[in-house]
């Protein structure tokens, strides 16, 4: 069945119950070309496709009450050391629960309306009180999703939230937050697996790209067989991104052909619960980071693995097996490996280099390594070329790089390393 929505679209007149009717009959919806439909929580089910014809705009409600409400909102009771994520959502604007065969298609545009959540907090950073916000698309216990062609904009929360999916295509969308937005991530696959993230371009503040095992669903399977390629990312914090939300294993993980610009942390594998990373591998990548203001977790490090306890009830994870080929990074840091002893082991660097340029306004200053209970949020200093502490067996088989004259970098000493068994090849 084909529903053409007879709805207002005038980006005024709220079309929630047109469109969620259609929604209710399945089948293949169509949203027109030339319209805003301005629309509160929308639940969506099985077999159903939404096809956004070219111009076609579904923007979020600005009014938070009428959303649908999984979980409570975060307080001080529940939060903890880097506020991470603990329940499902607090609201949702695009909605399923345990259904299957769902695509979105088409060209037009999905707008969280952020603007309707935020307040400014400094000239680079806007947050509110609220946490979390609104998530566009929070999606749990479902199998076989589609998302392709669209542009999503404005989230004032994570943008594609997968929750216990399985078989998820992300083929061809572009994400474009704002860079001064809190807590926008473009694609946050929890405990999901089977997942193809391939040919999208994606601008936000906080993580591009971000694996997770939220202690709120952690009644669902772990993250596992992903594959992330051909995909253009720039983050006012990590472009791509393993934690911090990681109570089970991440495994089996590669990313390949991906270009990163402009970001305050290239890639991370940040674990700081009880969950460990295992056999991910990065090829073909070329990397370009810059310092942001403070608010934003990282100081322009390319590649950051980093384990620690996220608080004193924490018993951390381990990172092994991890690769990184033909890699190339330019930016104002250098590579930091650091975590609890005999947490980190197995990580090989085969052709990679590393060239240290300043190049933004903010100052050059050692590794941000929040969250950490246990010790100051930032690690001052000259920045190096690598930094590795509490690390066994780090190969590396062709890692060259350079150093600028112009900046805060360690130039008599650019590779450092402490309690790190190192292997180099030929």
């Amino acid at each position: 069945m084909t529903q053409i929505l007879n709805a207002v679209g005038d980006g005024k007149a709220d079309d929630t119950k047109v469109v969620q009717e259609a929604l209710d009959k399945r089948g293949l919806v169509v949203f027109e070309s030339g319209k805003t439909y301005l629309c509160s929580s929308l639940i969506i089910h099985s077999d159903t496709t939404l096809y956004f014809e070219p111009g076609a705009i579904l923007k979020a409600s600005g009014d938070i009450k009428s959303y649908i409400h999984p979980a409570e909102i975060d307080n001080d009771e529940n939060r903890r050391v880097g506020t991470p994520v603990t329940r499902k959502p607090a609201f949702v604007f695009l909605y399923a629960l345990g259904e299957r065969n769902i695509s979105f298609e088409g060209s037009g545009t999905i707008s969280g309306n952020c603007d309707a959540f935020l307040t400014r907090v400094t000239r680079y950073h806007r947050d509110s009180e609220v946490y979390p916000r609104p998530t566009t698309v929070y999606f749990e216990n479902c199998k076989n999703l589609k998302f392709t062609g669209l542009t999503f904009k404005d989230a004032p929360f994570w943008t594609i939230h997968t929750a216990g999916c399985d078989n998820v295509l992300i083929d061809g969308i572009t994400i474009d937050n704002p860079l001064d937005a809190a807590n926008s991530d473009g694609i946050d696959p929890d405990h999901s697996r089977n997942v193809r993230i391939v040919n999208s371009s994606i601008s936000s503040a906080d993580d591009c790209i971000c694996l997770k095992n939220s202690s709120g669903n952690n009644e669902y399977h772990n993250t596992r067989d992903v594959i992330i390629s051909n995909c253009h990312l720039m983050s006012t914090s990590a472009a791509l991104k393993i934690g911090t939300e990681g109570v089970a294993d991440f495994e089996n993980v590669l990313v390949e052909n991906c270009i990163i610009e402009s970001s305050n942390r290239g890639i991370s594998i940040q674990i700081r619960d009880s969950g460990c990373v295992r056999n991910v591998h990065f090829k073909n990548i070329l990397i370009e980071t810059r310092r942001f203001s403070h608010e934003w977790w990282g100081t322009a490090e390319p590649i950051a693995i980093t384990c620690y306890d996220r608080d004193e009830g924490s018993d951390v994870g381990s990172v092994e097996n991890v690769s990184f080929e033909n890699i190339r990074a330019r930016g104002e840091n250098g590579v930091l490996l650091a975590g609890k002893a005999g947490k980190i082991r197995d990580i090989t660097f085969r052709n990679v280099d590393i060239s240290l340029v300043k190049h933004s306004k903010w100052e050059t200053e050692g590794h941000d390594i929040r969250p950490k209970y246990d010790e100051p949020s930032f690690l001052g200093g000259k920045v190096g070329v690598l930094d590795a502490e509490n690390v066994e067996n780090l190969i590396l088989d062709g890692f060259t790089h350079t150093v600028s004259d112009y900046g805060n970098f360690d130039r008599e000493n650019p590779v450092r390393f402490k309690n790190v068994t190192v292997h180099k090849g030929n």
